[in-house]
């Protein structure tokens, strides 16, 4: 099959790899004032969850193929931040690039709101499990062995058969939760309530650092726990049935003490989880779904102790930033 990744970020490429190792044909579409920049190839680091549960280290080169204009491709993998989707969207629009949008985004937006950002391209949502960091030219990173996926009858693209045929000839299993859309929603507060129990321990400037500390500390642990509750509560004041979704929150439904322990234990012996936290370094990305999560809180009159408490530290941050 024929793939786009619109830019050269860590997860599309981090696909763009695997199914490039598949045989598939995978063509990045950038920028005109970043082609020259782009290199020929990258070296991939990668930790490969897919054939062993602890995770099996690689070390590869990933060539890097260029988009042309006016291409018709089977799929096209956009994922980038929050804010610039429109400008992704126009970017393929103005480069004449077709096929079916597979959307790898963090949306704190409804459905009738991703449909005026995605405009005519038919989509289905999605959402990663890898991440990683691009320095230079080496791609360090982590994946596991499924994706989250939208069922076939929630999606709006035509060739949904088609997509589970080429994650599967890459190893790729689909989970598919009750709604994509929710799901997300429920994955960004709990994000939210582990960043912002993290950075009140240091620097946001320095996630690696901040990751390591929380997922060393079981105390702290059973304190983010209990933020994770309060962030809960954000996405059931959106209308949210949370019955629908017990198997993820299950973790964070047992005594904090517990649950931070056995957190703990977890992540000293799940080197892809660990692995993904300390490498995960996008801190625009970390902060709009702390203040996605506060402003909706705020709106809908939540009391939220921890996180608010928590956010008291962020705050001066994003004050400043662009988001």
């Amino acid at each position: 099959m024929r793939i786009c990744i619109v830019g050269l970020g860590v997860i599309g490429t981090t696909y763009g790899y695997v199914f490039q190792k598949a045989r598939h044909q995978v063509e990045h579409l950038l920028r005109e004032e970043k082609k020259s920049k782009a290199p020929a190839s990258l070296n991939i680091s990668l930790l490969d969850g897919r054939y062993n549960k602890k995770g099996e280290e690689k070390a590869d080169q990933y060539k890097v193929n260029l988009a042309e204009p006016s291409t018709e491709y089977d799929f096209i993998i956009l994922s980038v931040a929050s804010g610039k989707v429109k400008d992704a969207i126009a970017t393929l629009s103005q480069n004449h690039i077709t096929g079916s949008l597979i959307l790898f985004c963090n949306f704190w937006n409804s459905r009738e709101e991703i449909d005026e950002i995605v405009g005519a391209y038919p989509y289905i949502i999605g959402f990663p499990t890898a991440g990683g960091s691009l320095a230079g030219n080496t791609l360090d990173c982590v994946l596991f062995d499924h994706i989250m996926l939208e069922g076939e009858g929630k999606s709006g693209i035509s060739n949904y058969k088609a997509l589970t045929a080429l994650l599967a000839s890459a190893d790729l299993k689909t989970e598919i939760p009750h709604d994509m859309v929710e799901w997300i929603w429920l994955h960004m507060a709990i994000n939210a309530g582990v960043t912002s129990s993290a950075a009140r321990e240091g620097k946001i400037e320095r996630p690696a650092q901040l990751a390591l500390n929380l997922m060393n500390d079981a105390h702290a642990l059973s304190i983010t726990v209990k933020a994770i509750r309060e962030t809960i509560q954000v996405v059931e004041a959106r209308g949210v049935d949370l019955s629908f979704y017990k198997d993820e929150l299950l973790p964070y439904r047992i005594p904090t003490a517990l649950a931070g322990i056995l957190m703990k234990r977890m992540f000293k012996t799940n080197e892809l989880t660990r692995r993904i936290m300390t490498l995960h370094s996008d801190v625009g990305d970390m902060l709009y779904g702390c203040k996605c999560v506060y402003e909706t809180g705020e709106l809908k009159h939540l009391e939220l102790p921890i996180f608010y408490s928590n956010i008291e530290v962020l705050g001066s941050i994003w004050e400043s930033s662009p988001l």
